[in-house]
């Protein structure tokens, strides 16, 4: 106790515990996932009144999926005891309590209980213990303003949005909140938080309905066991602000995350998965033969559309985050609608480029129009998205953690990087002359381009099925016949100089329509399943690779999804082989595969605590705690 009980005032009682070795471990008020807290039977004198106990920052215990609020080592708790005002000077109080408490360690849990009384003088003055100063100091602050909350519906589910008023310039690192109240959260869930001038937002997956009228206390634990208590009730929580990347609360250099992104996108130009569109460039390329003004009005339009196709999908992700949504970059490639259009278009640019038709106002090969240029710049960068290089992860990673003006210019760099071949191509004159001179064989060339974009267009079918199942990929296949076939009437029309888009809409008009209501109907929303792999891997989740990591054992951590051809041209280069199955079997190393084909809030929540916005990402764990994040591109050699 601090002393004596002082009429009027209240006195503070501490419950010492001291585990017998290091392996035992105590309960916070709420427990978490398993065990449960101490329970006070007190019996004090008339008018005397206990009030909740208060609690040292806990500590976070993953045991497989269970998340527990714990403390390892010796702790204090205080409990405030009021004493009333006509407590008699001349006499002195005895307190009693029955204790009761869960003491655990990984392994076994041992209730334990207590009785316990003291007898407390009345009046100023009294010794208090020397190790009381220490205890109180262990007890985290509560805020002077109350915190804010309320719900959000997603598709991933309910989330829990906190509002706690926390100075901007108070530096977080390795942030946490453990909410009191019990069965409100799902405790061993990701939990995201963002600066919104003083108020620090946080975001954490509900376990079901909140009751709007309840009043939820917590702790906002900091790194080194620091932290501050809050009482949230309901009301308005904004949305947006900047998100804090966990355990790193560091300003990132705008400069050097901008040569980064620079560079990323520039690399991306040799990227697998950016293949597909090579040729579009390559035809703007051989254009770039004519006029020095002609170079540059279609090298400057080319760039424009690029950049602004960059900057309105990111703007678009930074949007959707904000408004709640787990996504991440190339985030338009897990709708299936949205990858329905991108097949019709692959499919309209093969047969535009193999020759079926003309269209004047976008043509891809028509040269000296820079609307056509641009045109080619927007689809360059749409399919440009589906993964991302060196230098690229870490500046899109970062962008999701500054503000929207500078996340916008990172996004800008990203596209000017994938755009700077073709813009000084048509700005240098020395360069522009050493490519070949336009000719005849340009239409031979684009015939044959048309081969990969029809590839192109293939993949994005079964990308389709992947999707949206077997029956709404049939249907997609018959839509696309119906247009083909009508773009080939409107091709043989334009060869007789015939009015020809008519003819188009008569032909085309039934298949549309038909797939308008027979796509929604057909569509399966079912995840499929992961295709099989060498390595039997496990599913991706936090609490799988905590478990996991846990063992002690390597592990193997690497993202994928359908859509990304640089993961898969990794997988079969590097993961999908025989030599690295021998060598992860020698080695006993655990393998774990998170497919991100379809939108997925916990991988998109992990990726973005990796710092990164897509993928593919491989991370390997040596099982001595620490990890090491392996390069985007892998060899043969990489995982053996």
């Amino acid at each position: 106790m601090d002393g004596n009980a002082v009429p009027g005032e209240t006195l503070y009682v501490a419950l010492h515990f001291q585990p017998v070795s290091e392996e035992w471990h105590g309960y916070w008020r709420n427990p978490g996932d398993a065990g449960y807290g101490m329970a006070l039977d007190w019996n004090l004198p008339d008018g005397w009144a206990a009030g909740e106990p208060l609690y040292p920052v806990p500590e976070r215990l993953l045991i497989g999926d269970l998340m527990n609020h714990v403390y390892e080592g010796d702790y204090a708790v205080l409990v405030p005891v009021t004493v009333p005002g006509t407590a008699a000077s001349a006499n002195a109080g005895r307190i009693g309590l029955r204790a009761r408490w869960l003491a655990c360690t990984d392994q076994i849990c041992v209730p334990e209980q207590a009785m316990l009384s003291a007898i407390v003088s009345i009046g100023v003055g009294g010794d208090t213990d020397a190790r009381f100063a220490e205890w109180q100091a262990a007890i985290p602050p509560l805020l002077d303003s109350e915190a804010q909350y309320d719900t959000r519906r997603g598709k991933g589910g309910e989330t829990l949005r906190l509002a706690i008023p926390l100075p901007a310039n108070v530096s977080l690192a390795d942030p946490h909140v453990y909410v009191a109240t019990p069965d409100l959260v799902q405790y061993s869930a990701t939990q995201n938080f963002a600066r919104n001038d003083d108020l620090l937002i946080v975001e954490i997956p509900a376990s079901g309905s909140t009751d709007e009228a309840v009043i939820i206390e917590g702790i906002l634990a900091f790194e080194d066991g620091r932290g501050v208590r809050f009482i949230a009730k309901p009301g308005i929580v904004p949305t947006g602000g900047t998100p804090l990347s966990i355990g790193n609360d560091a300003a990132p250099n705008l400069g050097l995350l901008f040569l980064a992104a620079l560079a990323g996108g520039l690399i991306l130009n040799f990227m697998p998965c950016v293949f597909p569109i090579l040729s579009l460039k390559a035809l703007s390329l051989a254009r770039a033969g004519g006029s020095q003004s002609e170079a540059r009005k279609e090298g400057i339009a080319y760039t424009a559309g690029v950049v602004l196709a960059c900057m309105a999908l990111g703007g678009l992700m930074l949007a959707l985050r904000a408004a709640g949504e787990q996504v991440g970059w190339a985030f338009q490639l897990q709708e299936p609608w949205v990858v329905v259009c991108l097949t019709i278009l692959a499919a309209v640019i093969t047969a535009n480029l193999a020759g079926l038709f003309e269209l004047p106002s976008i043509s891809i090969t028509r040269r000296g129009e820079p609307a056509s240029a641009f045109a080619t710049g927007l689809l360059a960068a749409v399919a440009a998205t589906p993964c991302t290089g060196p230098f690229m992860a870490a500046a899109l990673g970062a962008a999701l953690l500054l503000p929207v003006g500078a996340a916008l210019l990172l996004f800008a760099a990203l596209g000017l990087g994938l755009a700077l071949p073709f813009l000084l191509i048509g700005l240098v004159p020395a360069l522009r002359r050493m490519l070949p001179k336009p000719g005849s064989w340009m239409d031979r060339f684009r015939k044959l381009l048309a081969i990969p974009m029809g590839l192109t267009a293939l993949a994005l079918i079964w990308l389709v099925s992947r999707l949206g199942g077997q029956t709404f990929a049939l249907i997609v296949l018959l839509t696309l016949a119906g247009i083909l076939g009508a773009l080939l009437i409107v091709g043989r029309l334009q060869q007789h100089g015939k009015m020809a888009w008519s003819a188009f809409g008569l032909i085309a008009a039934p298949f549309l329509v038909f797939a308008v209501f027979a796509l929604p109907a057909s569509f399966n929303d079912v995840a499929n399943a992961a295709d099989r792999s060498l390595l039997s891997p496990l599913t991706y989740s936090a609490a799988d690779l905590a478990q996991a990591q846990a063992s002690g054992q390597p592990v193997f951590l690497w993202f994928t999804a359908d859509w990304c051809v640089t993961c898969k041209v990794n997988e079969s280069v590097a993961i999908e082989r025989d030599a690295t199955k021998a060598a992860f079997e020698d080695a006993g190393v655990i393998a774990m595969r998170g497919d991100w084909t379809q939108r997925d809030s916990e991988i998109t929540a992990f990726l973005t605590e990796q710092g990164v916005a897509g993928i593919p990402l491989y991370i390997w764990y040596p099982g001595d705690g620490s990890k090491l994040i392996l390069p985007q591109v892998l060899t043969p050699e990489s995982l053996v």
